[in-house]
């Protein structure tokens, strides 16, 4: 049974260790593709694989028909829209993420470019506070959950809309919950961006929605560069020159929104699991899962039923 770690942007030394030691310790083998320059790297290291651990690396049909032997693929991590779902299913083979192993870094990452933010990027020049401000979460997983923790020890108000997350159990967790995605833009000093990337929700964050945020608003994007409606977002901009748009994913348009001085920023890279904790956590979840998947059957974190 040969398991492979295919990452253009490698796990750690110590998550390595640690995977390695869990794939090992079950009996199988493991085998590395690190830091590769071109797909036909991966499409030969994968020939043999029967699982394949990935972090932001693309499998699209042709890897999966590629890979004759692979029973699964695990993402480490919660996004997931790096895979083909549909080749997989067709090929029988199992996709699972690792849901909630990155949570409280991009929470943290979330509350750090808040900071960064009202603070006018540490220009020198006055700023503002984050106690008291109203901050919206969309969508309340793993991640909006640690955002909502955090905000409310720095004394923020905090609302939150999930359309898969009854208000009851946002309540429970001692956040405002919000109608519908309207409700948490127009009454929001702040909204935090957690959606995946779907079919629903590709775009979506467009004029109509973010001109609805009052005066001063903040956007921050920390989920996935395609949630944006990045033509819609820059016309609103430049119209609203009281809006900033902050994220971690840079846009297809990082040269026009870089035009508006003062009101946008992105990291370079995306950097919501960017910590050792994060990136370790990630690593040793998607071998634990495959160890899990392959002895036990055990389909627990699942995404192509």
């Amino acid at each position: 049974m040969k398991v492979l770690i295919a990452t253009e942007k490698p796990f750690a030394a110590p998550a390595v260790n640690g995977i390695r030691e869990i794939i090992e310790g079950a009996g199988f083998q493991l085998a590395l593709l690190e830091k590769y320059t071109e797909k036909a790297q991966l499409l030969a290291a994968v020939a043999d694989a029967d699982a394949v651990i990935i972090r932001s690396d693309k499998i699209d049909s042709e890897v999966i028909d590629a890979a004759k032997q692979l029973k699964i693929v695990v993402r480490a991590g919660a996004g997931y829209d790096n895979v083909d779902l549909e080749a997989a299913t067709a090929h029988n083979v199992v996709v699972m993420n690792t849901p909630g192993q990155n949570a409280n870094a991009v929470a943290e990452l979330v509350l750090g470019l808040l900071v960064y933010t009202v603070r006018n990027f540490y220009n020198g020049k006055s700023g503002t506070e984050l106690m008291g401000k109203h901050l919206g979460i969309l969508a309340f997983g793993n991640v909006g959950r640690n955002v909502a923790r955090i905000a409310k020890g720095f004394g923020m108000e905090v609302s939150a809309y999930d359309a898969y997350c009854p208000a009851e159990a946002i309540e429970a967790a001692g956040v405002h919950a919000a109608k519908n995605q309207d409700e948490l833009f127009e009454t929001c000093d702040i909204v935090s961006l957690h959606i995946p990337a779907t079919a629903e929700t590709r775009q979506s964050i467009n004029r109509a929605l973010v001109g609805k945020m009052k005066k001063g608003g903040i956007l921050i994007n920390t989920a996935r560069k395609e949630v944006i409606n990045e033509p819609e977002l820059l016309a609103l901009m430049a119209e609203r020159t009281d809006l900033k748009y902050i994220t971690d994913i840079m846009p297809d348009a990082d040269a026009e929104f870089a035009k508006f001085e003062g009101r946008y920023f992105s990291t370079p890279k995306k950097m919501g699991a960017q910590t050792a904790e994060a990136n370790t956590n990630a690593g040793l979840a998607a071998a634990n899962q495959i160890v899990g998947f392959i002895k036990e059957g055990i389909t627990k974190f699942q995404v192509n039923k």
